[in-house]
């Protein structure tokens, strides 16, 4: 017996007042849907928001079109998909889903400001990995190490959110 879908369609709350509606019938395609689950546990959760404040931001305000929470939680997404390379994110940053699950409202990077990032929606490897290079001595002046991660405040946000998820000690 073939199972059978009852649903024609999904409907997913969207960034802002933009309507997402998950359809099986083609068009701009992910394998990648969980994204959005992961989305809605992170509002709840707060990880991305929580982790994202442990990093300080170095860069230049005017030049930069992903925010640092942003970044994290592109990051943080990609990781729980299984995309633990930092390269992936060169293929994932092409991601509709993936730029929905992040808020990004040029969901397909149409209107990108440089040129060579247009249908870019996402940030890229190059980008992300700044999150990872910040070393805090030369952030300021380094062009590749301006945003620098407080492992100690992650390492405690970490336990604090593993502590608030629990109502008692684990075994």
């Amino acid at each position: 017996m073939r199972p059978q879908c009852n649903a024609a369609e999904l409907r997913i709350e969207g960034p802002g007042r933009r309507e997402v509606v998950a359809r099986f019938d083609g068009g701009r395609m992910s394998s990648d849907a969980g994204a959005v689950l992961l989305r809605e546990a992170d509002r709840v959760v707060g990880v991305t928001a929580k982790l994202a404040s442990c990093f300080t931001d170095f860069r230049a305000p005017g030049r930069v079109e992903h925010d640092l929470e942003a970044l994290v939680a592109q990051r943080v997404y990609g990781l729980a998909l299984g995309y633990e390379d930092l390269n992936d994110h060169d293929v994932l940053r092409d991601d509709s889903v993936l730029a929905l699950a992040l808020g990004k409202g040029d969901i397909t990077g149409a209107m990108r400001s440089r040129s060579r990032d247009l249908g870019h929606p996402l940030a890229g490897s190059s980008t992300l990995n700044r999150l990872e290079l910040g070393d805090g001595a030369t952030a300021a002046e380094h062009r590749y190490k301006r945003i620098v991660a407080d492992s100690a405040a992650i390492d405690a946000q970490m336990v604090a959110l593993f502590v608030a998820l629990h109502a008692t000690a684990p075994a």
